[in-house]
């Protein structure tokens, strides 16, 4: 079997399970975010009283954070009210951060477990050895009842990422490059297993925001076996025990595709969909009126740190907005501490409180109608970030520092080391 699926068989309670099978399977931890007041009105609808397991279940509040709005003020107040009726231990309220970062960093998120969340962007979550995946507002309910949920086992396939990626390309030109090869409908219902020498080899970020990206291309969940760096990571901050799961050898995957990232340039995902990927060179040097360093794909140590780097002594270009935003406290505090942010701000960037921001919620940094944005989150399509009628740009956030610095969508190895 592959790890996923033994995942999927302890925590079912079978020796061994088949693709296609249907399965009720333990859920080890499980988190609602602030978009999903309707999980706490479907369980009580369901006679839920008690949640299945105090400890086990987190609240975050981060794509409306902190509350724009009366309706989404009143929302948070509602859920921190069942928050403490059900006295939870996992609360992270407005000065936390994005969820998907916030529960590695807290050891919520260990190999060899199942985690489900309202959110799609939960195969982030395969980054640890973990199967991670999104549901909707009635699973989740149940969930909180039961404490487990039906599963149809996946197909699996394999991506392999092989080679040394040039100075200049980060994880997010990798995983937009692969999108544009495999698509955005090119792995409904499977299961995406990274591996590869690229990939044995990247650090916790860089994993987390390529497996985020995977539900991109349909994926139900994605996995990459864990390196010493995620051991690492995980062993400071677990709250309980866990298990590595690995792919027994030999086994076969459903199909299999091969990408040798060597010679890979920065890419870009061009309006308005995820899988129209172009090498940065081949796409258009259009005026950009606002860039977004941040979100769940965007928004770590290393992104901001990579952004610093280019923006360091300079200043962005004049008509353009920076928006910087850490993925969670810890990131911003680490990022205050080693200067990025403060290069950033020197730089002329706008930095605001760790959350979504304009990822969805389109506050923190609106778009207008015929604005240009060019973006290190991951979704690009109409309306997402404001206006329908603005255009989103995918990049990393090496190539969304570069454009801020041009004004124009700019590839980062231009400006690498160079001054103003």
């Amino acid at each position: 079997m592959h790890a996923i699926e033994k995942i999927l068989a302890k925590n079912s309670g079978r020796e061994s399970i088949k693709t296609g099978e249907i399965i009720t399977a333990k859920v080890d931890f499980a988190e609602v975010n602030d978009l999903y007041l309707q999980t706490i009105y479907s369980f009580r609808e369901m006679g839920g009283e008690k949640v299945w397991d105090k400890e086990r279940l987190a609240f975050v509040f981060d794509h409306y954070a902190p509350a724009p709005t009366i309706q989404s003020a009143s929302n948070h107040k509602e859920m921190r009210e069942f928050v403490r009726e059900q006295g939870l231990t996992h609360h992270f309220d407005i000065n936390a951060g994005v969820c998907h970062q916030v529960m590695p960093e807290h050891g919520l998120i260990c190999p060899g477990t199942i985690v489900v969340a309202t959110d799609s962007h939960t195969t982030t979550h395969g980054a640890f050895g973990a199967l991670g995946t999104g549901v909707g507002a009635t699973d989740m309910a149940t969930i909180m009842i039961t404490g487990e949920l039906w599963f149809r086992v996946p197909e699996i396939i394999e991506v392999r990422i092989d080679g040394t990626a040039m100075d200049g390309v980060m994880p997010k030109d990798v995983i937009l490059h692969i999108l544009g090869e495999i698509k955005a409908d090119g792995a409904v219902y499977k299961a995406i297993d990274f591996t590869g020498t690229y990939v044995e080899q990247l650090d916790v970020a860089g994993r987390m925001a390529i497996c985020n990206m995977a539900v991109e291309m349909g994926a139900k969940t994605a996995y990459m076996q864990p390196n010493q760096q995620v051991l690492d990571y995980v062993s400071k901050r677990a709250e309980r025990a866990y298990e590595v799961q690995e792919t027994d050898p030999g086994y076969q995957y459903a199909k299999q595709y091969y990408f040798d990232i060597s010679e890979m340039s920065p890419q870009v995902a061009v309006p308005h969909s995820v899988d129209r990927v172009k090498p940065i060179e081949e796409a258009e040097a259009v005026h950009v009126d606002q860039c977004f360093i941040g979100a769940c794909t965007g928004g770590r140590v290393e992104d901001i740190a990579s952004a610093s780097r280019i923006l360091k002594g300079k200043k962005i270009a004049e008509n353009v907005r920076l928006i910087v935003i850490p993925a969670s406290k810890e990131v911003l505090c680490t990022c205050i501490e080693k200067g990025y942010l403060q290069d950033c701000i020197d730089a002329g960037a706008t930095i605001s409180t760790p959350g979504c921001g304009p990822c969805l919620s389109a506050h923190q940094g609106v778009l207008a109608p015929g604005e240009v944005c060019v973006t290190a989150s991951n979704r690009n399509f109409p309306g997402r970030m404001g206006s329908n009628q603005a255009d989103i740009y995918l990049a990393s956030p090496m190539t969304v520092a570069a454009s801020a610095l041009t004004g124009v969508l700019t590839d980062p190895r231009t400006v690498i080391g160079k001054g103003r």
